[in-house]
């Protein structure tokens, strides 16, 4: 371990953390990679006399957020722990994975190789692999957001040891259902989050209509060579899975057009805003991984599943061709991969081929252990978003059953990204379950 810097925010120290793993923990004498961490601690505690907090953030391929003082969770955290914000393996700065720097991997076979060893089973290695150089061995809380919730569960099911505590925000996955399981249950609710937004707005549908009818004419290029597609327009109901989200997408659309010579054409100001949506530039790992946290069979590749049962449900406004030809809505999409992202996003289009035969993979193993699950004797609690679009609810409650002494707080006070937006809140009653005080 490595402390690179130590500097202070209002009301925080921060200390930046750099460590060496093993690449693959089954050969730890081989090639290592960096990690990076940054420590956040109090002003005016002593940082040695409180425990560890491990934050795991969503994803997959997203560095932990970048706080400022003590935002969000945080200042709730800082008043019993110190808090350690990973960014996982090839993310952020923890030996990025870009279309950048896998070339350096070699062929497109060799890439996919490598990323295959990017997953919450690997996460969580790491996270043993560094905790006892922070703590001296003693065990840490762990605090899981959407995906970090997922690598939270593995880590419960393969060293339950190294945990005191694990909280879980919007994030316990299925223990055995398979990609296409997954996508089956999630376009429904997809669908139900889109009625709602036209419920609310509902001069969004024609708006939306508008503006696929023009892309399926004449697709835009967006700033840095984005190109907005149908299909790419579609994929902005990612949005409604938060909070403000569809608040958002219909400010973003109330003004998508402008006059111009030609006629009215999509405004800079909305294609520059919708590149902010769209792009992958900063988290290529989501496009590249996603599917692949949902495979544990080994003989069973992911094979696009939210691409082939999208299409199974074109009737239901999926296919914006389909819904163009009538007078029904146009269905925004949401957290699902398909393989046109590998062509109309410049930031995945040279790993296309890698994308591809991580697609086609098999191989893959069981991320979690129900037996080990079923004789939990760590503290643990879950937030479940009543109809979160992105995890399913009775998945969660499912996994929430089959691991012995989890408590949880299901609620529709929030959506998935609750633990950002509800302040201290989330994590108060995840403390106040571990602790029977709720």
């Amino acid at each position: 371990m490595t402390v690179e810097h130590r500097y202070r925010q209002p009301g925080v120290v921060l200390t930046d953390h750099r460590f060496s793993v093993p690449l693959d923990h089954d050969r730890p004498d081989g090639e290592h990679i960096e990690l990076y961490a940054r420590e956040v601690s109090a002003g005016g505690k002593d940082p040695e006399a409180l425990p560890w907090l491990l934050y795991l953030e969503g994803g997959p391929g997203f560095g932990a957020r970048r706080f400022t003082g003590r935002q969000a969770w945080l200042e709730r955290a800082l008043t019993e722990y110190r808090v350690l914000l990973l960014d996982q393996r090839g993310t952020g700065r923890s030996t990025p994975l870009n279309r950048q720097t896998l070339p350096l991997r070699g062929t497109p076979e060799q890439q996919a190789r490598h990323l295959s060893r990017f997953r919450a089973d690997s996460i969580v290695r790491d996270a043993e692999a560094i905790r006892p150089a922070l703590t001296g061995g003693a065990p840490w809380t762990v605090l899981g957001q959407s995906f970090g919730g997922f690598c939270t569960t593995r880590y419960l099911s393969t060293a339950p040891e190294g945990l005191a505590a694990a909280l879980v925000a919007g994030g316990l996955p299925s223990l055995d259902a398979t990609a296409d399981e997954v996508y089956e249950a999630a376009y429904p609710r997809i669908e139900r989050k889109n009625l709602a937004h036209y419920a609310r707005y509902p001069m969004d549908v024609e708006r939306a209509r508008r503006i696929a009818a023009h892309l399926a004419e004449r697709p835009a290029e967006l700033p840095g060579g984005h190109v907005l597609t149908v299909e790419a327009f579609q994929s902005l109901g990612i949005l409604l899975g938060a909070g403000d989200g569809s608040h958002r997408l219909h400010y973003l659309l109330e003004d998508a057009f402008v006059p111009s010579a030609a006629g009215p054409v999509l405004s800079d100001a909305f294609l520059e805003a919708v590149r902010g949506h769209l792009s992958f530039a900063a988290h290529p790992l989501y496009a590249l991984l996603h599917e692949s946290i949902y495979a544990q069979d080994p003989a069973v590749p992911t094979a696009w599943a939210a691409d082939r049962v999208r299409a199974g449900r074109a009737a239901a406004g999926f296919d914006a061709g389909k819904a163009l030809a009538g007078d029904g809505p146009v269905l925004f999409t949401g957290e699902t991969i398909h393989p046109w992202h590998f062509t109309v996003d410049p930031a995945l289009a040279p790993l296309r081929e890698t994308a591809e035969l991580l697609a086609a993979r098999t191989g893959w193993e069981p991320l979690y252990d129900p037996a080990r699950l079923a004789a939990n004797e760590v503290p643990a609690a879950a937030a479940v978003y009543h109809d979160d679009m992105y995890v399913d609810t009775a998945h969660s409650l499912c996994t929430a059953r089959a691991v012995r002494g989890l408590r949880t707080w299901v609620t529709d006070e929030y959506e998935h990204d609750g633990i950002r937006a509800s302040g201290t809140r989330v994590l108060d009653r995840l403390l106040a379950l571990i602790r029977d005080e709720a």
